[in-house]
């Protein structure tokens, strides 16, 4: 077994932005703690990744960052151990990521964008490995209304597999990328245009032909605007 085995998988959660788009709310509550059914929105993914057997979990913080750490602490609550790694300015999502590197370790490790919700089980990745030479795995979803165009397509080597294979550019239909990654470090610190502030998208297409992506067809939601939030807790409410 392999030091990357044997170390105990990490997740980075993304909550520094600012979260502009979800004014009003965001004014007085940083956007991964605004309630959805009554529980924050970063509670239901530490819940997924702790369920799914992550140990250790580190949240960049900016905006608002102490409401987050005075109301998450240690992660005692889930079983889990959350680390911060503080930004004085939000570093973007590749910036971000680059400075907690330190607290993430040598493997590779779980992203997620806070501002998520999706009930994707991160069991089916920790048990199908990251092959050596991949720097990473994207989650990608058919595209919601606010972005028709997709992020990527998919080459999967066949014509009947559109859904499953290698991150292009160019390969048709394009999808949505989800917010969810498993990357190696080395994707962030091997990428020769680094800087402070910067973000994955940009290395995601520098990787393309070489990360793994796959389509998720389940529920997810990227909880970009009031009027998302809505629509979420109303199909919510619906499966209740």
């Amino acid at each position: 077994m392999t030091s990357e085995n044997r170390q105990a998988p990490a997740a980075m959660l993304l909550a520094a932005g600012f979260g502009k788009r979800m004014r009003p709310l965001t004014d007085r509550l940083p956007k991964p703690l605004i309630p959805v059914l009554g529980k924050p929105l970063i509670e239901y993914t530490l819940e997924r990744l702790a369920a799914a057997g992550i140990q250790r979990v580190v949240i960049n913080l900016a905006y608002r960052g102490d409401q987050i750490r005075d109301h998450l602490g240690n992660g005692n609550r889930w079983g889990i151990q959350i680390q911060y790694s503080e930004e004085n300015e939000p570093l973007e999502t590749a910036g971000g990521i680059t400075r907690a590197l330190p607290l993430l370790g040598d493997g590779p490790f779980l992203v997620v964008n806070g501002d998520v919700w999706c009930d994707f089980d991160f069991k089916h990745w920790l048990e199908n490995p990251l092959p050596e030479a991949c720097p990473g795995r994207l989650l990608m979803v058919p595209n919601p209304p606010h972005n028709p165009e997709g992020d990527f397509g998919i080459d999967g080597g066949r014509e009947d597999d559109t859904e499953r294979g290698l991150l292009s550019g160019t390969a048709k239909p394009r999808f949505t990328y989800a917010g969810i990654s498993w990357l190696r470090p080395e994707i962030l610190t091997t990428y020769p245009h680094a800087r402070d502030c910067y973000g994955l998208g940009e290395v995601f297409t520098h990787n393309e032909d070489l990360m793994q992506a796959e389509v998720y067809r389940g529920d997810w939601c990227d909880v970009g605007t009031p009027e998302r939030l809505s629509k979420l807790e109303e199909r919510l409410r619906s499966d209740v």
